[in-house]
């Protein structure tokens, strides 16, 4: 038997299971063994708030898919939340719950990844995105937002390998923050999604591209350094050698088109 509880505060969760759209805990709850014996609703409007923060952009972990891709100022991660599932998940779904999906879902958590994002807890503690990704399984506490540079749609760009269209589950999915000038980059972030246990980003590529051209020569020493730095599964979508073989294909095609 389950429980379900509901607090005002995030700061006031302190056992349990968050639900926030259920997308993907309450398919737990149903479905699987049970394990989960509280339900914590919060019903606090610091989850659900976008709002600037100087040249950063703070989202509430409990603000949609759909309302990601509404918001004028999010244009830049309006692709990759338009990426997940179809309609009705976007409406349920939130930026929190998707840092917590497993493989091979979290796409959005990819975008976020190759911004920049940092992670806040009710508790007060901030960290990057990447280390609380890396550390994930064993967290406690309660996501309430996550902060990024503001950043204009050519900024960031994303691509999902998936085999069913348009809202199949992720083959890979890959982002790329890029900081261009003269057809040249100064800096880049990439992150690619369904490559390993949680999405993760690519030093090899990052390091490649450095004072790269964006056209095929330029880009190409990138995208044969990406696998080295990439882990994926086999599982039912696809195999290991699938994935490292068409990573460096996809990272091309998003390099490409940021020109």
């Amino acid at each position: 038997m389950t429980d379900v509880h509901q607090v005002s505060r995030a700061a006031e969760v302190t056992s349990g299971h968050v639900l926030g759209g259920g997308t993907l805990l309450m398919r737990q709850v149903n479905y699987a063994p049970q394990d989960i014996d509280r339900l914590v609703i919060v019903s606090d409007p610091e989850l659900k708030a976008v709002r600037a923060e100087g040249s950063d952009i703070r989202i509430g972990a409990g603000v949609t898919m759909a309302e990601v891709i509404a918001h004028p100022d999010l244009a830049a991660f309006a692709p990759a939340a338009r990426a997940i599932g179809g309609p009705a998940l976007r409406n349920m779904g939130t930026v929190g719950g998707n840092l917590f999906a497993p493989h091979p879902y979290g796409d959005f958590a990819t975008a976020l990844l190759a911004a920049g994002a940092q992670v806040h807890w009710a508790d007060g503690r901030s960290e990057d995105l990447e280390a609380m990704l890396k550390s994930r399984d064993a967290a406690r506490g309660c996501v309430v937002a996550v902060t990024m540079p503001r950043l204009r749609p050519e900024q960031l760009r994303f691509r999902k390998l998936s085999r069913t269209k348009p809202k199949g589950v992720s083959v890979l999915s890959v982002a790329v923050r890029l900081d261009a000038m003269g057809g040249r980059v100064n800096s880049a972030r990439v992150a690619f999604g369904a490559m390993g246990p949680t999405p993760m980003r690519s030093p090899s590529a990052e390091q490649a591209l450095q004072g790269a051209s964006l056209d095929e020569a330029g880009v190409a020493r990138a995208c044969e350094a990406c696998v080295q730095d990439l882990a994926p599964a086999d599982d039912a979508l696809a195999s290991a050698w699938y994935r490292k073989r068409v990573a460096p294909v996809q990272l091309k095609r998003v390099l490409l088109e940021a020109r």
